[in-house]
């Protein structure tokens, strides 16, 4: 039977479905260009079932692996890429470009403001022994965001006006109450970087952006860019992973740190999962657009319940994450109880606030998903730190989503966090 909670709960998602409806073609009709753009790739380098195996030890002469590599260079309008298995996460695939590139005496500028909490200890912002950039002699400077979340554009010529080898550009949110960047921002911050420093490398963490948008930072003159397998390009199938791509001498770099000087490149096997590698490449365009819908319904959702939303329904996105400002722990760790209950993996657990590694702050994570931290499935997470803000990702159909939201809104009316509702 129903209850009355459950049943407004269900008005509310059905609104707020009405209110995305204009989105809904827009998201599907960008399926196809992405998609020929994958097939293309796919065709150029003549796929073939005998790309699917790998070879076992060093993983020299590796086919898959090099067609692999090839494919992704075309799909991310890059001159080269190395898609490897190695990769534990999009962090460390950004560790090996930043280890890779830069040099004792370099220094490297982040225009985006603080960065994602994993990379602060690689960076070397937090922690010590580690073996951290600034341990090694790499400078580091950040130039603070503008009060509305933007790249201060006017500051740029001041903080760049030390040599300086690297610009960190960040293309999304992160853990922070501001806008995702879009392509053509970063198109303009590479041109205004080169304009000021033409020997400056302009690199990008491209994490939750790929495939959201029709180009790709690469496309727009960034030099380098690095991301996880197991969030867009992954399309929820890709079992780990993470890539790096852009100029052919700093992908070498960037492998170099992974493996050897001297291997490079040349190195790592498959494990006789390139199927699954492709087939999620092949799947990625549909389920970004799935992600893309079920972030516009939790936006949607939680604006009319008056909580404020990053970004609002209707503004340009340029990655898959919907962020939620609760401004209080408690109703935080309800929705994310609420989401874990209804996830496909895990759902009789409940999460608690809890250290993660790399994290500045205890989490809460509703992390129900058939690939251990996939953020292309349904998901979300936030830091126990002011202003509370949960950051919702992925969702491979929506209507996972619509049940969860359903789940969620439950749960905030049982807490008293529904203002209006008795």
């Amino acid at each position: 039977m129903t209850s009355p909670r459950q049943a407004w709960a269900a008005e509310q998602v059905a609104a707020a479905l009405e209110h995305i409806a204009p989105l809904v073609q827009q998201r599907r009709a960008g399926v196809q260009p992405r998609l020929q753009r994958v097939l293309q790739a796919f065709a150029a380098e003549r796929l073939g079932v005998h790309h699917f195996a790998s070879v076992s030890g060093y993983g020299h002469g590796d086919l898959g692996r090099e067609v692999l590599d090839r494919v992704f260079a075309r799909v991310l309008q890059a001159e080269a890429a190395a898609v490897r298995l190695q990769f534990v996460s999009g962090t460390h695939a950004i560790a090996a470009a930043l280890f890779g590139v830069l040099r004792p005496g370099d220094r490297l500028l982040a225009l985006t403001g603080r960065p994602y909490d994993t990379l602060e200890e690689v960076i070397g912002i937090r922690g010590s022994g580690q073996g951290s950039l600034a341990e090694f002699g790499v400078a580091y400077d950040e130039l603070p965001l503008l009060a509305d979340g933007t790249v201060d554009g006017e500051g740029m010529a001041a903080a760049l006006e030390p040599a300086t080898r690297m610009v960190l550009i960040q293309r999304s949110c992160g853990y922070s109450w501001r806008p995702s960047l879009s392509v053509d921002q970063i198109g303009a911050l590479v041109e205004r970087v080169k304009a000021l420093q033409p020997g400056c490398l302009v690199f990008v963490d491209n994490c939750y952006g790929e495939l959201v948008e029709l180009q790709e930072p690469t496309a727009v003159g960034a030099d380098l860019m690095a991301g996880s397998l197991i969030k867009n390009l992954g399309g929820t199938i890709a079992p780990t992973g993470g890539y790096v791509a852009g100029r052919a001498e700093l992908v070498e770099q960037a492998c170099c740190r992974l493996t050897a000087p001297g291997i490079g490149s040349e190195g790592g096997t498959g494990f006789d999962l390139h199927r699954l590698l492709f087939q999620g490449l092949f799947l990625a365009p549909q389920m970004v657009s799935e992600a893309l819908l079920c972030a516009d319904l939790v936006a949607a959702v939680f604006e009319d319940l008056g909580y404020p939303v990053k970004p609002r329904l209707g503004e340009l996105r340029s990655d898959v994450i919907q962020a939620v400002r609760f401004g209080a722990p408690e109703p935080l760790k309800a929705v994310c109880r609420a989401f874990q209950s209804c996830s496909p993996v895990g759902s009789y657990l409940d999460p608690v606030p809890a250290p993660m590694p790399g994290y500045a702050s205890e989490l809460v994570m509703a992390g129900g998903t058939f690939i251990d931290g996939s953020t292309s499935e349904f998901s979300a997470d936030g830091p126990l730190r002011e202003p509370y803000v949960l950051y919702a990702q992925g969702g491979t159909h929506r209507a996972h989503a619509e049940l969860a939201l359903e789940r969620a809104l439950v749960a905030l009316a049982e807490g008293g966090w529904c203002p209006g509702l008795g």
